[in-house]
C-alpha cells in the first residue's frame, strides 16, 4: 500500500509519498480501505513541529471513512464490507489502515462517502462546542472565530440549529459568503484582535454570549473583551498558542475553557452517541459540510500548502 509520511519535522516538503507493507489487524482490530481522509489543522501541526505521538518518522492524518477488509480476533460488532468512519486514528493518510475497532463507527445509510469523512474530526468538535462547552440555547448569540472554516461552518449550522444567532469572522472577503450560506447573520472580516469594539455594537454593547475562538494568542484578549459579563470563552486548538495570563487578568468574570473533543467522546458508548447525533443532523439537512476541494492522497503536500495559506474554506479531503 502507499501512505503520507514524514522522516522529520518541517514544512509540507517533508511529506513523501512511500510504499508500506500492507497492515493486517491484530486482536480486536479491523483493516479498513480508506475511501476519504479528512484533512486539518491538527495534521499540519504535528507534520511542523510534532507533539505528544507524533514523533517522526509516522504517517500523518487522523480522520477519514472507509469499508472493511477484514477483522481480526475478537472482534463482533464490525464485518467486511461495513462502512465506518473514524474521528481520531493516527496514520490515516494511506490506503489502508488498522484500526481499533472501538474507534470505528458505522455510517447511515443515508450518507454518502465523503460526507462521512468531512463530519468526524470537525463535526464532533462543533458539537463539543456547542454542547457541552457552552450548551446554546434560544437567544444564545456567539462569536465564531474562522467562520467560513471547516469547523467554522458546522459550529455556526449546529448554534442555528440550537435556536442561537451567529457573529462569524473570517479573514478574507472572498471568505464572507461561505459563512453567511452557513446561517451567519453577521460576518466581520478582520485578522488579529481589536475587533471587540464592533463586536459590542452589533450587540447593543451588551456583548456576545460565547466566543468560540480557534485564533490562538493573537485573538485572545479581543475575544474576552467581546464578552457579555459571565460570558465563555472557549479557546481551542492545540497548535495555536495562548498567551499566559493571571485569573486577575479575565475581564467581567468570564468563564475561560480549553475544549479538548477527547473528553467529548472518552468512551465508546459517548462516540457513538455524540457520533449518531451529528449524522442525525446531517440526515435531516441540518448540517451539510461545505467540501471545498478534494485531492489524490499523493498531492498531500499540496493540501498543507493550500491550507497553511489561510485561501480555503470549507473542508479539505484526500482521495486514496
Amino acid at each position: 500500500m502507499h501512505a503520507i509520511r514524514i522522516e522529520k519535522h518541517g514544512g509540507p516538503e517533508v511529506m513523501r509519498w512511500i510504499e508500506m507493507p500492507e497492515p493486517s489487524p491484530g486482536s480486536g482490530e479491523a483493516l479498513v480501505r480508506v475511501r476519504a481522509a479528512g484533512v486539518n489543522y491538527m495534521d499540519v501541526g504535528a507534520r511542523a513541529e510534532g507533539g505528544p505521538g507524533w514523533a517522526a518518522p509516522a504517517v500523518l492524518g487522523v480522520e477519514g471513512m472507509g469499508y472493511v477488509t477484514a477483522v481480526g480476533e475478537g472482534v463482533s460488532d464490525l464485518a467486511v464490507g461495513d462502512r465506518v468512519a473514524w474521528f481520531y486514528q493516527p496514520g490515516s493518510y494511506a490506503e489502508l489502515l488498522a484500526a481499533p475497532a472501538h474507534s470505528l463507527v458505522k455510517v447511515p445509510d443515508g450518507i454518502d462517502d465523503e460526507t462521512a469523512a468531512a463530519v468526524m474530526m470537525q463535526g464532533l468538535t462543533a458539537s463539543h462546542l456547542s454542547t457541552e462547552t457552552y450548551p446554546i440555547g434560544p437567544g444564545d448569540t456567539a462569536l465564531i472565530h474562522a467562520a467560513a472554516g471547516g469547523v467554522g461552518q458546522l459550529l455556526t449550522q449546529m448554534v442555528k440549529a440550537r435556536g442561537g444567532s451567529v457573529i462569524g469572522l473570517v479573514s478574507r472577503e472572498e471568505k464572507a459568503p461561505a459563512a453567511r450560506e452557513a446561517g451567519a447573520e453577521h460576518v466581520l472580516v478582520h485578522t488579529g484582535g481589536g475587533f471587540e469594539d464592533r463586536i459590542r455594537e452589533l450587540t447593543g454593547g451588551r456583548g456576545v454570549d460565547v466566543v468560540y475562538d480557534g485564533g490562538g494568542a493573537d485573538t485572545f484578549r479581543s475575544s474576552q473583551l467581546a464578552l457579555r459579563p459571565h460570558g465563555v470563552h472557549a479557546s481551542y486548538g492545540p497548535f495555536m498558542g495562548v498567551p499566559t495570563l493571571r485569573p486577575t487578568d479575565l475581564p467581567n468574570s468570564i468563564l475561560l475553557t480549553y475544549p479538548v473533543v477527547h473528553h467529548h467522546v472518552a468512551t465508546r458508548q459517548a462516540l457513538v452517541r455524540r457520533t449518531s447525533e451529528v449524522f442525525a443532523l446531517v440526515l435531516d439537512g441540518r448540517l451539510t459540510p461545505r467540501i471545498e476541494r478534494r485531492y489524490p492522497l499523493a498531492d498531500a503536500a499540496r493540501v498543507h500548502a493550500d491550507l497553511e495559506s489561510r485561501r480555503t474554506t470549507g473542508k479539505l479531503l484526500l482521495l486514496p
